[in-house]
């Protein structure tokens, strides 16, 4: 990279930051006179008698060249399990529309596993230029660790929420044990299979739909308490995590129902596999964020095409894969597109939803009901198994 191409790249990061961090006004004035300056100190240098790097020497190394490729640009994303195949049909139409638009190839390195598992990662080195992950508290512990910058849920739509579904309740063929709702799961009879909310994400949104359920319907805490610990004492195993679960329902036949995703068992149904199902009128909207890391794309020079990855996923032709597989179309997206609209009709009608915010953000759900000493643990002590 030239001289005046890498001020140029990086007066973009000041800039960016700038913006991001709402300096105050003198010292973003000051940050603009010094990018300026350096630009014109790297401008002049490159048009002198040794400037060996310049559009006309090396064409492709210029940004503004006419008729040439740009250098090829890598982006690693990095994800939780459920989305991979969403983001295999996705990726390929960007990079076309990138290729087209900008005459640059994108190649991207995707990472794929359980998304406090992909969170501890990039915390500990591996170097995401975009991460999109179960929970917001994973994003928010990437924040926490200085590798994105505050506010980063504000800066697109949906508060960064890109994909979404809801809990669903899995049954034995033909339901035996006659399971249409939540509160069935407190029958005597009635077995309920899931993972441990202190080690699976997913795990989390299971416990929270149960509280959720009774809170939506009137209840208050201690009603949500009562009936949460009767559930979880129908749980004879806790699993590591969500695909530990389902072996347990699925393949060693343990349990009468199981809670997973909804996007799980649509996209189980579409690989030919027999699943019966429920999802419950009182449900909670399970949100799942993306972000770019700050910075690791400034690092790596690939914040341009990061965040217009990021931005496409949330446009009418992005969410339509998203919705083939499963996951609920996001609401502005199919208010803008007929075919995504009439994907999203096919799910079933949730009345009564709500969401992680309605209990003060994961932050505060994770303080609450998760840490140590929490409400989950609490639940625990009082069941013997």
């Amino acid at each position: 990279m030239s001289s005046w191409q890498h001020v140029f790249t990086k007066s973009k990061q000041i800039l960016h930051k700038s913006k991001r961090r709402r300096a105050n006004s003198l010292k973003g004035f000051i940050s603009l006179v010094v990018v300026g300056m350096s630009l014109s100190v790297a401008i002049a240098a490159c048009s002198g008698v040794n400037g060996g790097n310049s559009a006309s020497d090396n064409p492709s190394a210029s940004p503004v060249a006419a008729g040439n490729n740009k250098q090829d640009v890598e982006v690693t994303l990095v994800s939780f399990a459920v989305t991979k195949a969403a983001h295999d049909a996705i990726i390929p139409k960007f990079v076309e529309k990138w290729k087209k638009e900008h005459n640059q190839n994108v190649v991207f390195k995707q990472s794929y596993g359980g998304s406090g598992s992909q969170t501890r990662a990039v915390i500990d080195g591996l170097e995401a230029d975009i991460v999109h992950l179960a929970l917001g508290s994973d994003v928010e512990k990437i924040e926490k660790a200085g590798l994105i910058e505050p506010g980063w849920e504000k800066e697109l739509p949906e508060n960064a929420i890109v994909s979404k579904t809801v809990a669903a309740l899995v049954t034995r063929p033909g339901n035996p044990k006659n399971i249409k709702n939540w509160s069935d799961l407190a029958k005597d009879n009635v077995k309920l299979i899931t993972a441990d909310p202190k080690t699976s994400g997913i795990a989390r949104w299971n416990f929270l739909a149960l509280w959720n359920a009774v809170i939506k319907t009137g209840g208050g805490e201690d009603k949500a308490r009562e009936f949460v610990t009767k559930v979880y004492s129908n749980v004879p195993i806790l699993t590591k995590d969500a695909r530990e679960a389902t072996e347990v329902f699925a393949k060693q036949g343990q349990g009468d129902a199981l809670i997973n995703y909804e996007n799980e068992i649509i996209l189980a149904k579409q690989k030919g596999e027999k699943v019966e199902y429920i999802v419950p009128d009182v449900n909670i909207s399970i949100d799942n964020p993306i972000a770019v890391v700050d910075k690791n794309v400034d690092k790596h020079g690939t914040r341009e095409v990061a965040e217009a990855f990021v931005k496409y996923l949330f446009t009418p032709e992005a969410q339509k894969e998203f919705a083939k597989l499963g996951f609920r179309p996001l609401k502005e997206a199919a208010a803008q597109d007929k075919e995504l609209k009439t994907l999203a009709d096919k799910y079933p009608k949730v009345s009564n939803l709500g969401t992680v915010e309605d209990y003060g953000g994961w932050s505060q759900v994770q303080k609450k009901f998760f840490e140590d000493g929490g409400i989950f643990d609490e639940i625990q002590a009082k069941i013997k198994r």
